[in-house]
């Protein structure tokens, strides 16, 4: 839900603040005023594409501010920056972090829905038919509509496969030779997972055993040999604990080096346990490169990793398994195919019946809220037909429209071929009453939604504007005083005189009210003019 909004420098508005009610919002004004710079900011706002043209002459750029709640839970809601230099750079905010348009599309434009006379695409797109359906029948259409999917899924995988075990069978020459000649290479070195990584580290110290033997053998013998460190380093000990009962400094300096004594008698013997331990075999040491080369070879050549070597030997033995065993593979997938197809064929026609019992009911609704609204005998009259099966989406087998007929005994038209703007419009408001909370947008913004209406037709649009206002927050530009006396908020949209004309929005409410009123209602605010909008707005209350 729209919170607030604040638009400067947008064409000729060079500061508005819009504060709408949760339920019906009314803006009126003089044709020209600037109504459609307010509905320019907010295209802004929901992440539509930003024209330099939009900044206000003079100004360095244009900014449209927002605060909007998610849900009726969220208290504390997000705000949302669009700002847009004269030079058409655009630059977004989401509490105050930055963000992409797209990012201010799918956070704000979500909760938006601006339904002015150039915004129908929804209606006029008969791919989205199905969907205004599926929303209001979703507690009868939602597991089908899930089965469906799920069946598509696995029958497209079923394809999938079918098709990989055909062309693997049906494989030949350079491509059988070659997987043939890479297992039969592979499998003569037959390598072992982590061998490679083993002989890395192994062979380095078969390949100088000899002087690693040597270096151990002497550093010992510096140790531990005749004079060597620890003849000296015990003899200190003998010298410094013989006179540590006269100074036991010296008693101090006894036990520390008898300390370094053990660790260097440590150090020693496990030299002297090195050394043996290290086993020179010129034969060991040859097959061990030899072993160390062929696993080399084969990183070479299918590598650069043994694990890659690996896959090309696992993907190898898979195509010759293919093709040695092709024609039970090739059966076998085309059985789970054939399974799957069969399963989705009935998932397919559970789903066209629960549309085909819930769409006219759909459509049943919308034309009793089209009747109010004067449209005469108009109908909206669902069309479903069956595609070919390579044709089926993941919105259903058919093709799925809406149709309207203006009048009993003619030809359903596509509502792009046939309806006016007008119609249009009352079509769409009489799709969006009846679709209630079930089609997921909060707002929703109708812009030249009377037009061509008059009379008692103006009621009835007011009616289900109020209607429409009780699920969800609804924002209206209008030029009928009749709609505009139904409205919780009356902004009017003005334009200034001066060298620079400057678009105003000013809340009105009490008298200015009525006078707004009484101006749309005969262009002047003569007392009988101001009697008959007291009239309208006495009535409303």
């Amino acid at each position: 839900m729209l919170d607030e909004i604040h638009v400067s420098n947008v064409a000729l508005i060079r500061d508005a603040h819009l504060v709408p009610s949760p339920r019906l919002t009314v803006l009126t004004g003089e044709t020209g005023a600037g109504k459609t710079a307010l509905l320019s900011a907010l295209k802004l706002l929901m992440g539509e594409r930003a024209d330099a043209s939009l900044v206000r002459e003079g100004a360095e750029a244009a900014m449209v501010e927002g605060r909007l709640y998610e849900s009726a839970r969220d208290s504390d809601g997000f705000c949302a920056q669009r700002r847009v230099s004269a030079d058409g750079r655009s630059r977004v905010r989401i509490d105050g972090s930055m963000a992409s348009v797209r990012e201010l599309s799918e956070r704000v434009g979500r909760h938006i829905d601006l339904c002015g006379q150039h915004e129908h695409q929804r209606l006029l797109d008969a791919s989205e038919h199905v969907a205004l359906v599926d929303a209001w029948a979703s507690a009868s259409i939602s597991a089908p509509l899930e089965a469906y999917r799920s069946c598509l899924k696995e029958a497209r995988a079923a394809a999938r496969e079918l098709e990989h075990v055909e062309e693997a069978s049906r494989a030949q020459g350079s491509r059988v030779e070659e997987a043939r000649f890479v297992c039969a290479r592979i499998d003569e070195v037959a390598p072992v997972a982590g061998e490679y990584e083993e002989l890395e580290k192994l062979l380095p110290r078969s390949e100088h055993a000899e002087s690693l033997a040597r270096c151990a053998h002497e550093a010992q013998e510096m140790l531990s040999g005749e004079g060597g460190a620890l003849d000296g380093l015990n003899a200190a000990i003998y010298e410094l604990s013989r006179l540590g009962s006269v100074d036991p400094a010296l008693a101090g300096f006894s036990d520390t080096l008898a300390e370094a004594s053990i660790t260097l008698e440590d150090v020693a013997s496990d030299l002297r346990r090195y050394r043996d331990a290290i086993d020179f075999d010129p034969t060991e040491l040859e097959r061990l490169q030899e072993r160390f080369a062929s696993l080399k070879g084969l990183c070479r050549q299918w590598g650069p990793t043994m694990d890659d070597v690996f896959a090309k030997r696992d993907e190898a033995r898979e195509l010759l398994s293919l093709v040695d065993d092709g024609e039970e593979r090739v059966a076998r997938a085309r059985s789970e195919r054939d399974a799957a197809e069969s399963r989705l064929a009935s998932a397919a026609r559970a789903l066209t019946r629960a549309r085909d019992a819930a769409a006219p009911r759909f459509c049943r609704e919308v034309v009793r809220q089209m009747a109010r609204l004067e449209m005469g005998r108009a109908e909206i009259v669902w069309e479903s037909r069956p595609l070919p099966r390579e044709k089926w989406g993941v919105d259903g087998p058919a093709s799925c429209e809406l149709l309207y007929r203006s009048g009993a005994g003619l030809t359903p038209r596509p509502l792009r071929r046939i309806a006016s703007g007008g119609e249009l419009s009352r079509v769409l408001l009489a799709v969006k009453v009846v679709l209630g909370g079930a089609d997921g947008v909060e707002t929703l913004v109708f812009d030249e939604v009377d037009a061509g209406v008059g009379g008692a037709t103006a009621r009835a649009l007011a009616g289900v504007l109020a209607d429409l206002a009780r699920s969800h927050q609804v924002i209206v530009v209008t030029h009928l005083p009749q709609v505009a006396v139904v409205g919780d908020v009356h902004y009017v949209v003005r334009k200034s005189d001066g060298d620079v004309p400057e678009t105003q929005l000013l809340a009105v409410e009490g008298d200015e009210r009525v006078e707004e009123i009484a101006r749309m209602l005969s262009g002047d605010t003569g007392s009988a003019s101001l009697e008959h909008a007291r009239q309208l707005l006495g009535e409303r209350r």
